[in-house]
């Protein structure tokens, strides 16, 4: 299943994901969508690419596949007091193989490893493996990644963030950061011709602010449309269920295209995060279909979102969220995803990474050389 290099300078290309998740729609997540397209951009760009993820991941990326190890702990150990949850276990055990391995018998098989998991241990036993490994940092800081980024202090790291809110929230932690902004496959996002509803898209999870999004909606006079998977089933029940109705009505849990075909049916797309998101994912779909969007700005959106294609708010206000909708609506679709060609593509994304993977690479070959010729 590996890909097929198409010229002399491919490069071999190992991504690290979620040991739980797999890489597949409909995405538990942006951050496992994003794997996706870069997997298959780089496999399509004729690279060679394993991927290490959970398994069910989609056979029809092209990749090989890295297997994730389970454990299977002896009952004597399951009674010891020490004994963690199962889950982080598993985990932990995944990625430890993972790494050993990286560093022993696949290290000849990879010119860079690039690291998208939020585990601590990709981060902290990179230094054991030979070859560059690059870590993107899709999220805050955490206390388990900063133990790991403690434990390389003055080694040679190398790091990208999503956004430059991402990178400097790591500053304290990371010298040098590269930013690479997430991208989406424009094409693979169609230009809609637009409606009269809005839509909210997302994980329905407290944070993302789903209920805030039908609160704007109402106050401004539309009707809104729900997309995405219930991550969390007691918020879904307990504050999104009782606002369901005939101006508000949940869509499930759609496959990319069917979810594309939802956001450009839409007016406008109304973004709720009521955190700093890291970069904002959401935004660069929703402009992508030509969608133009209403959104509090939080963390990385603002450097997503600019007047050609949607409207600001300050964070948690409802009010001005509503009365920004209206003008958001009549902004012209065209301009909405001219802005996500040439702000938000996979190919802009891509090109960045694998500029990166070329310096580190080469970067390590002159080390390599300068090693031999002091021995």
């Amino acid at each position: 299943m590996a890909c097929t290099a198409v010229n002399g300078d491919a490069l071999r290309i190992a991504l690290i994901a979620s040991s739980r998740h797999p890489i597949r729609q409909p995405f538990p997540g942006g951050l496992e969508s994003h794997v996706w397209h870069l997997a298959r951009r780089l496999c399509a760009d004729g690279h060679r690419v394993s991927l290490f993820a959970g398994p069910g991941s989609d056979p029809g990326l092209g990749c090989a596949h890295l297997t994730v190890e389970t454990l299977a702990t002896s009952v004597a150990a399951q009674r010891d007091v020490s004994m963690p949850p199962m889950d982080f276990l598993r985990e932990h055990h995944a990625y430890l193989r993972l790494m050993l391995d990286l560093a022993g018998p696949l290290a000849g098989s990879f010119d860079v490893v690039h690291n998208h998991s939020l585990h601590y241990l990709p981060v902290a036993m990179a230094p054991a493996v030979p070859i560059p490994v690059l870590s993107t940092l899709h999220t805050p800081p955490t206390p388990w990644l900063e133990s790991a980024l403690a434990v390389r202090a003055g080694t040679d790291a190398h790091f990208v963030a999503v956004s430059r809110h991402t990178a400097a929230a790591w500053s304290h932690t990371v010298d040098r950061i590269d930013v690479v902004p997430n991208g989406v496959d424009v094409d693979g996002w169609p230009e809609g011709a637009g409606g009269t509803d809005l839509i909210w898209f997302g994980r329905l999870v407290p944070e993302k602010g789903a209920h805030v999004a039908v609160a704007a909606a109402r106050r401004a006079g539309f009707a809104i449309h729900l997309a995405g998977p219930i991550s969390d089933p007691a918020y879904f029940e307990s504050t999104i269920a009782p606002l369901l109705g005939a101006d508000v009505t949940y869509l499930g849990h759609l496959t990319q295209p069917e979810l594309a075909t939802a956001i450009g049916r839409a007016a406008a797309a109304v973004i709720t995060p009521l955190w700093d998101e890291p970069y904002g994912l959401v935004v660069a779909e929703a402009l992508a279909c030509g969608t133009p969007v209403a959104a509090f700005a939080r963390g990385g959106i603002p450097e997503v979102v600019s007047a050609d294609c949607g409207r600001l708010v300050p964070p948690d206000d409802v009010d001005a969220l509503a009365d920004a909708i209206p003008r958001v609506v009549a902004l012209p679709r065209g301009s909405v995803r001219a802005h996500a060609r040439a702000h938000c593509s996979e190919r802009r994304m891509v090109d960045a990474y694998v500029s990166i993977y070329r310096r580190l690479a080469a970067n390590r070959v002159r080390a390599d050389g300068e090693r031999r010729e002091a021995s």
